[in-house]
């Protein structure tokens, strides 16, 4: 297969290569998803190619002036946000517990979440306490 991209392009790809195996195996300790690490490999392997072996090193790997250059804050942004959402979801879910929250209540489940999604844009988790159980 061959694809053609304009240097921009192939810059972008190397950010969605890197922050999609980040999602698939940074949490993963042990049992990586090597077919994505594989994957990661080839597209950093054209850097040099695409003038931007900068970006690289050993050939393959990303080098630590690519890691370091913000895109784990992109990547924070994305965890930042799954968190959040999560978090409001569960409270709303625990907040509405006696309600049909899947069926007939589903839209005071929603107004709920948007509570705690304009709280905690607001305040981060600063307002945020936990009961004594």
């Amino acid at each position: 297969m061959i694809l053609q991209l304009s240097e921009r392009d192939f810059r972008l790809l190397l950010d969605l290569v890197y922050s999609g195996n980040w999602v698939l195996n940074a949490a993963r300790e042990g049992d990586r998803i090597t077919e994505y690490d594989n994957v990661q490999r080839i597209i950093f392997a054209h850097c040099g190619a695409a003038g931007l072996d900068i970006l690289c090193e050993n050939g393959c790997e990303p080098s630590s002036q690519y890691v370091e250059g913000g895109i784990h804050e992109a990547i924070l942004d994305y965890e930042d946000s799954v968190f959040y959402s999560i978090l409001a979801e569960e409270l709303a879910r625990r907040d509405l517990r006696d309600r049909d929250v899947d069926g007939a209540d589903s839209e005071l489940l929603s107004a709920r979440i948007e509570e705690y999604m304009t709280e905690f844009t607001k305040n981060g988790i600063d307002n945020l306490t936990l009961g004594q159980g």
